[in-house]
């Protein structure tokens, strides 16, 4: 009797040793990180960060700083997400070493988590037989005109997930939201390149910050200093608004002027003209003066014998070298 209830209690306690033999590596395993690849490599001197190994290769692929922007980390391990990440202006690169390729590199649903999914459409909302439109069952979404033309030629699916909401507008802008980017309508830019990729990555890391360690920028490589190519050089960020939303039939308006480059540091001496279009027909064209140390410039100007309802729209135009760019703003007169 007494060897039964010792044999039972050392089956017990076998059995307790197998389990923490285990759980050992189970528990262990958070504090593991598989090493990421760091070749090739190439150096951002506008956000002084590095795009290495796979991510720069995906990068390259898909259309560089146009659609993805410029990296605003380095390559750090993310635990809660247990993967190698990297966050961009517009998209959080990760690395899932165990898919097959070439989709080792995925771009995080950042329009997810940021909240953005808005429910289907109903059934007979469905557009039927227009090429120029497309239904996307899986997440009750219709992508139109241009939108689709640019989701369609820039990597679809890959690159933009599904689309989670129709089209809205947003501060004036008209946008749509898919699982990893934002789509924006830019009419004030030039024919054939008004759609542009939204900051969904900005946006992530401004609502959820990263450890500073990744933020920081690095030195530049060693070896001889290397110039700035052509995209960080021309990339800038111009952005219009207006002292009076609403005003009346007469007064004065300020129009301000904030430039920055991709990295968003604000850029002195920079000089525009404020194109102010009245209801009546009338265009005027204003020179502003060089933007100061915080990269912004104002303009005051008269306005007289408007009519209660109307839209004054004012264009404020910035040149670059060669490119042109043109932050919109408006005003209505409602008194």
């Amino acid at each position: 009797m007494v060897g039964r209830i010792l044999w039972k209690m050392f089956g017990v306690l076998a059995g307790l040793v197998v389990l923490v033999w285990l759980g050992a590596p189970i528990a262990a395993a958070p504090h593991w990180q598989p090493p990421f690849p760091e070749e090739p490599w190439e150096y951002f001197q506008l956000t002084g960060h590095f795009v290495k190994g796979p991510f720069l290769e995906f990068f390259n692929q898909h259309g560089r700083t146009r659609i993805l922007g410029y990296p605003q980390t380095e390559a750090f391990y993310d635990r809660r997400l247990g993967l190698w990440v990297q966050y961009f202006d517009n998209v959080r690169m990760e690395w899932h070493p165990g898919n097959p390729d070439p989709y080792k590199v995925q771009l995080g649903l950042l329009g997810e988590e940021l909240g953005y999914r808005e429910p289907p459409i109903p059934l007979e909302k469905i557009p039927r037989g227009n090429p120029l439109q497309r239904y996307f069952p899986e997440t009750g979404h219709v992508v139109s005109y241009a939108f689709l033309t640019f989701y369609e030629q820039n990597g679809g699916l890959d690159v933009f997930g599904y689309p989670i909401s129709e089209i809205r507008l947003e501060n004036g802008r008209t946008v749509q939201y898919f699982q990893r980017t934002r789509l924006e309508w830019h009419p004030e830019r030039p024919r054939g390149d008004r759609v542009v990729v939204g900051s969904l990555g900005m946006m992530y890391l401004q609502k959820f910050p990263v450890p500073t360690e990744y933020r920081m920028r690095r030195p530049p490589p060693p070896g001889p200093p290397r110039s700035a190519s052509s995209e960080e050089i021309m990339e800038l960020r111009v952005y219009a608004s207006v002292r009076h939303p609403v005003t009346g039939q007469e007064g004065y308006q300020t129009v301000y002027l904030y430039v920055t480059d991709a990295a968003r540091r604000p850029l002195r001496g920079v000089t525009a003209i404020a194109r102010v279009r009245f209801p009546n027909g009338l265009t005027m064209d204003y020179p502003m003066e060089a933007t100061n140390a915080r990269g912004i410039s104002a303009l005051t100007f008269y306005f007289a014998s408007l009519i209660s309802g109307q839209k004054v729209v004012i264009e404020v135009i910035v040149q670059s070298g060669s490119r042109t760019f043109t932050a919109p703003t408006s005003f209505v007169v409602w008194y």
